[in-house]
């Protein structure tokens, strides 16, 4: 079974560890984006994300294959948290698998950066004063 690309539920790295095994690999890279407590110089209690699904997987999945291609690695899988979630839960997982760790390392890099920029997922923070705010984001690139 595949991986969610998007989920409600805690992202399982260890089924995305098993989902991209692969022998021809010596080099394994792993990114989890968690909520922090301070952004701005505002305490977080909570962040709230929100996507428009259709939209959101085929960006996730265009990222993964541009990275194998550009890269030359072998596996790399995304996937991104919805709905609320607190302090220190994860957000977003990216597991890269490749011969060489330089371009584990590069390719994971670049997947973290390019998801920010191209898959429209929202982030509601909130805060410990119980206001709350939508950050801004980037402009996507198609």
């Amino acid at each position: 079974m595949s991986h969610p690309y998007l989920t409600t539920e805690n992202p399982d790295l260890f089924a995305l560890l098993e989902e991209t095994a692969d022998d021809r690999c010596g080099a394994l890279a792993v990114f989890g984006g968690t909520v922090r407590l301070d952004n701005d110089g505002k305490k977080v209690t909570a962040i709230d994300y929100s996507a428009y699904e259709p939209l959101a997987v085929r960006a996730l999945q265009e990222i993964e294959q541009e990275a194998i291609k550009r890269f030359g690695v072998q596996q790399c899988r995304l996937t991104h948290r919805t709905g609320k979630i607190g302090l220190g839960e994860l957000s977003v997982l990216v597991v890269v698998r490749a011969g060489h760790r330089p371009e584990a390392f590069e390719a994971a890099r670049w997947a973290i950066d390019t998801l920010k920029e191209r898959v429209p997922v929202w982030k509601q923070e909130h805060y410990a004063d119980g206001s709350t705010e939508y950050l801004k984001g980037t402009e996507i690139k198609q």
